[in-house]
């Protein structure tokens, strides 16, 4: 099996897992505190990557370690609005509006790079936008603040993506990840130490539960598989695939916490869907007019 092939169906794989793993953050959140819950899951990750990539050790320098302290930075900031939108929003909710990462990306490419993108891409972000427009907004014409909350940590994600596909073209892009979740933990402590109410030992099993679950599955093995796929996919590609995590999501949602699937959420979701979807496959309309 070619090597990008595999590295498409560990992505989807792990878009289950991410998109369960909203889920399993809200029921851990709600048992103890945001910031130790994320020290914790970082920490436990950190550690297990440092075992599986232990090989690569002799291979990390100066370079590996900036680089996986500057990618920290956005993938930090995204992680803790996500989580932190998971307080305000269903789970199902915040699945779908993180799935506009797949337009994100080639739209900061744009402002960032001044990379150039066909029509079609801008189509299909106004379509994303209305589908994420009829998901945040409630009847009062107002927008939730954990929805401004999710949709400022999918731009750090989607910054996240774009420093990887930079950063591999600098150094062997796998020596960078140990670095950088090490980072993460140590800028999550910080945070969690200017807060007094914080509460390192949570007496509630569903808080150590999401913690294995999340350090192990949505961090440890997505995270390393998505990184080490941008040495074959592009970070197009990689968003692409993550349209799977809010279907997987919202199911989850469903099945776990009991979150209604209402019209809004199943209309604005098939809209960004559909998006993300027209986005990223081209389809020869001129073949398909002659066939009909």
């Amino acid at each position: 099996m070619q090597k990008k092939k595999l590295y498409l169906i560990l992505l989807i794989l792990g878009t289950a897992f991410w998109g369960i793993s909203f889920s399993v953050t809200k029921i851990g959140v709600a048992a103890g505190s945001l910031y130790v819950f994320l020290v914790y899951r970082l920490a436990l990750a950190a550690v297990i990557l440092s075992i599986f990539f232990v090989k690569f050790f002799k291979k990390t320098d100066s370079k590996s370690i900036i680089g996986g302290i500057m990618l920290s930075l956005p993938l930090t900031f995204g992680i803790i609005l996500q989580t932190k939108g998971l307080e305000y929003l269903p789970a199902s909710q915040c699945t779908f509006i993180a799935g506009i990462c797949v337009i994100l990306v080639p739209v900061l490419k744009w402002m960032l790079y001044k990379t150039v993108f066909s029509g079609k891409i801008w189509m299909a972000s106004l379509i994303a936008l209305l589908g994420l427009g009829i998901i945040s907004i409630s009847d009062g014409l107002k927008i939730n603040t954990g929805t401004i909350y999710v949709i400022l940590g999918t731009i750090g994600f989607s910054v996240y993506l774009i420093m990887v596909e930079k950063q591999k073209d600098k150094h062997e892009i796998i020596t960078t990840i140990v670095p950088m979740f090490a980072a993460s933990t140590v800028i999550c402590l910080i945070l969690a130490l200017t807060d007094n109410a914080q509460i390192w030992l949570i007496d509630d099993p569903n808080f150590w539960t999401a913690i294995m679950y999340c350090a192990v599955f949505s961090t440890a093995y997505m995270y390393a598989v998505s990184m080490i796929s941008q040495n074959y996919l592009s970070a197009e590609k990689v968003a692409i695939i993550y349209l799977f995590e809010p279907v997987f999501g919202a199911f989850a949602a469903f099945i776990i916490l009991d979150e209604p699937l209402t019209w809004k959420l199943i209309l604005g979701g098939t809209l960004i869907l559909i998006a993300t979807l027209w986005s990223e496959i081209d389809i020869p309309v001129k073949k398909l007019v002659e066939d009909i």
